[in-house]
């Protein structure tokens, strides 16, 4: 994929949510991560019968960042979509993992169908991560 800016990165998400597998909540979600040299990564969400295994767009979409080398801190934006829901925000693992793995100053923005959205910093969606010292 060309370079891209984060500008970019909602139509990205929302195409990939297309992907999803989501038989048991229909919700498709479809997330898209931007690296400091302008690479994208995208995932989507995939659902399992058994509730805990299913697997969230936006680590799937971090996941495919590392699996390419990218590093932790080297992420600078992502942006989250929801099919057929107002804004939602990520959830509890997503978050920790997202501090983990993306920039310190990175924003993630989550978007909508009714072009709503709303951004926050990483430190905003979890101002006291667990981290091991």
């Amino acid at each position: 994929m060309a370079e891209v800016d984060a500008r970019q990165l909602p139509a990205l998400a929302r195409a990939v949510s297309d992907n999803a597998h989501a038989p048991f909540s229909r919700v498709r979600v479809g997330a898209a991560v931007l690296s400091e040299g302008g690479k994208v990564y995208t995932g989507c969400n995939v659902e399992s019968a058994s509730y805990g295994l299913t697997q969230c767009a936006e680590r799937n979409a971090l996941a495919a960042a590392v699996a390419d080398g990218a590093l932790p801190g080297s992420l600078i934006a992502m942006a989250v979509y929801a099919n057929g829901f107002a804004v939602l925000s990520p959830c509890g693992a997503c978050r920790q993992v997202i501090s983990e793995l993306m920039a310190p100053g990175a924003e993630v923005t989550s978007c909508c169908d009714n072009k709503e959205s709303r951004t926050w910093t990483v430190a905003e969606l979890l101002p006291y991560p667990f981290v091991l010292e």
